[in-house]
């Protein structure tokens, strides 16, 4: 849900307007392959070990919390790690096929109870009330200090604190 879709928008979500259509211009390309060719990107990354870490390696860079660098935000063996695991399993494909199984069900709405941690470097950063029009019963929804699209690999203890206080809820 994009900040056009109030007639009063936040600072807070006209910069994530301007980050969506920053994304839109220079980054879904993937998306689009991985969600219409999975296939047929999956041969090429399968068959080519430079492909398969260039194909990685530059969404750590554009979606981590670094200040120009990957390593700031995770360590190269982290990095060469996530790398290997996808090259030695050959499972460039089946990763990729995530894209075209469910792509067209992305926007669908939430009605289970639902929270959402926003990190500030990853792809989109909703607002708590763009994230309502989605998640119709959002319960937890939090604004993170650090980290981006691989908060599992750049945050983790701040990764298991948000589900810890999620789940907290439910006790």
């Amino acid at each position: 849900m994009a900040a056009g879709t109030f007639g009063d928008p936040t600072p807070a979500e006209l910069a994530n307007l301007e980050a969506e259509k920053e994304m839109q211009r220079t980054g879904r390309g993937y998306s689009a392959i991985q969600a219409t060719r999975p296939q047929t990107l999956g041969y090429g990354l399968t068959d080519s070990p430079a492909g398969q870490a260039a194909w990685i390696a530059e969404k750590f860079w554009a979606w981590t919390d670094n200040d120009g660098r990957t390593e700031d935000a995770l360590s190269r063996q982290t990095i060469l790690d996530e790398i290997s695991v996808h090259w030695f399993t050959a499972s460039a494909a089946s990763s990729a096929r995530l894209y075209w199984e469910s792509f067209a069900r992305f926007r669908d709405k939430v009605t289970a109870p639902s929270g959402l941690s926003v990190y500030p470097r990853d792809i989109t950063r909703p607002s708590r009330r763009e994230a309502e029009l989605r998640f119709t019963d959002l319960r937890w929804f939090e604004k993170v200090p650090r980290g981006g699209h691989f908060a599992a690999l750049e945050q983790p203890e701040s990764l298991v604190e948000q589900v810890r206080g999620f789940f907290r809820l439910f006790r």
